[in-house]
Order: C-alpha cells, then structure tokens, then sequence
C-alpha cells in the first residue's frame, strides 16, 4: 500500500509518552478538494467534529489523571490532522506533568490549531473542550434523527461512488426531509481498513429519489477515502445532481484507535451539531 511519507500512518511505530507536538501530522485538503472542482470559495460551512476517549497526564504530584476530549477543526482549514499522528500526540500526554487540566487545554488548542492552518492563514481556532471523569455519565447516546433509508429493499451492485444513481423531482414542488442512513462505508486509503458511519442527509429543494440516495450510499462501500474527503464528495454529488436549495450532511464514523471522527457540511449557516457519539461510537 502506499504511504503518505513521512506519515507515521500504517507504519510501525514508536509510542512517546512524554508531550511531544511533532508528532501530529497535517494533510493539505486541497489535493483531494481540487479533484472535486473545490477552487476559492468554498460552497458551504462546517466543521470535523472529533471525540478523543484516550486522553490522560500526570497532575503536579504525578497522579493520572482522565478525560474525554471533543475537538472542533473548521473545514476552512488548511490541513487536515492524520488520525494516527493525533493518537500518537495524545498519547505523549500520558507521563507528562501538568499543573492542571487548563493547561492540558490550552496545549491542546495551541497545538491543533497550529497544525490544522500550518502553511496558511489561521482564521479561526480549532475548539477543544475536556470532559472530566467526573462529567462521564453525563455523556449520552444519541441516534441521527430522520427518517430512515435503510428501510427500502432494494437490490444493490455498485460499491464505487455512483452519483448517476442521484436523481430527484425538479419538476415538482420543493419538499424538506431529513433522511438517515447507517449503511455508509469506505475504507481509509493508506492502510485499507475499513470506515463505518452512519449518515444524516438534511435538504430543502427537489425530492430526492429515496431508493437512489441509499444506493449512492452504498456505493462508498468500496471507496477509498479520508472521512472528510467522503463526506465533502457526497455534499458536492447531492447538491449538483438533485439541485437542492439547503443541504446539510452529516457523517459519524465509528472509533477507530480511540477517536472517532464527524464531518458536518452545510449549504448556510447554523449551528454545528452536537457532538454526541452514537451506540456503534
């Protein structure tokens, strides 16, 4: 398989525990916007929502300490942040004196934030916030609401993105749905492995063909791709083929070495959702 050189991504590793920022490892989004007709502008808004369940440091006498991190990346950022090259951050915490969780904080969105605009502009700052082990069971499971494609029987044979499957009924009145789907998957294109997610598709405009929608779905199954990069070509394959008004689409792929990962793309503003794992998370 090909590697993102120097990418510690599907390459053995060694595990530092001492806080080390190196170690995280931006990816430019542009290569892959620029395959997508994604030049200037971009044509919507959003964020990559992530949950960090490893996360811990010593305090000033030495005692572990936990907590759960969300993090916040906007998508107008220059890079992306490899996921293994995160795993591996955090894990530099661990036998790293803190004088307490503020400064653990602040580590956090100083360095995030340098790695996700490195090579640009910073324009905004990637938000973190820590949950305390005392806060866990405040922490809720949480469907996507919509109603669900995954109802229709249907036969399916494309596993490769299939945006011709995408129509909808531009000759009738506009219609406003949220439609859900847990079928989503594509496969991480360094190491091959697999990416689950369960999807949330929000429109005003033409009605989509439900029956086409979930095949498109599908059709990821085989698809090598970042989440981001995913979630983005599904944003642009439905806004162009089914001339929606308003999308948004939003993505919550399950764990993977400790974080999970949650594009969010939106035609206009609002708020992001919520980040709130869902049971597969």
């Amino acid at each position: 398989m090909s590697l993102i050189p120097p990418s510690p991504l599907g390459q053995t590793t060694v595990y530092a525990d001492q806080y080390d920022a190196s170690l995280l490892f931006p990816i430019p989004r542009a290569p892959q916007r620029d395959k997508l007709g994604l030049a200037g502008r971009l044509p919507f808004l959003g964020a990559d929502l992530w949950t960090a369940f490893e996360l811990s440091w010593l305090n000033a006498r030495g005692k572990p300490q936990v907590a759960l991190a969300h993090i916040t990346v906007p998508c107008e950022s220059v890079n992306i942040i490899e996921s293994k090259s995160l795993k591996l951050y955090l894990g530099s915490f661990s036998n790293t004196r803190f004088a307490d969780a503020s400064e653990v904080l602040a580590r956090l969105r100083t360095d995030l934030t340098e790695a996700a605009w490195r090579g640009g502009v910073m324009q905004s700052s990637v938000g973190v916030k820590l949950i305390a082990a005392d806060q866990f069971d405040r922490e809720p499971l949480f469907e996507l609401d919509g109603l669900s494609l995954d109802r229709l029987d249907l036969d399916c044979d494309r596993y490769t993105p299939a945006p011709e499957l995408l129509t909808a009924a531009t000759d009738e009145a506009p219609v406003s749905e949220t439609l859900t789907s847990h079928l989503l998957k594509s496969n991480c294109p360094v190491t091959g492995q697999p990416d689950w997610a369960s999807v949330q598709i929000s429109y005003f405009g033409p009605q989509i063909d439900q029956a086409g929608l979930l095949g498109y779905i599908v059709s990821f199954r085989n698809h090598t791709g970042f989440h981001e990069d995913c979630v983005e070509r599904m944003f642009m394959d439905i806004q162009t083929r089914c001339q929606t008004h308003k999308l948004s689409l939003y993505a919550r792929y399950t764990r993977r070495g400790g974080l999970d990962i949650n594009p969010f793309r939106t035609s206009f503003p609002q708020p992001l959702p919520p980040n709130v794992r869902t049971a597969r998370q």
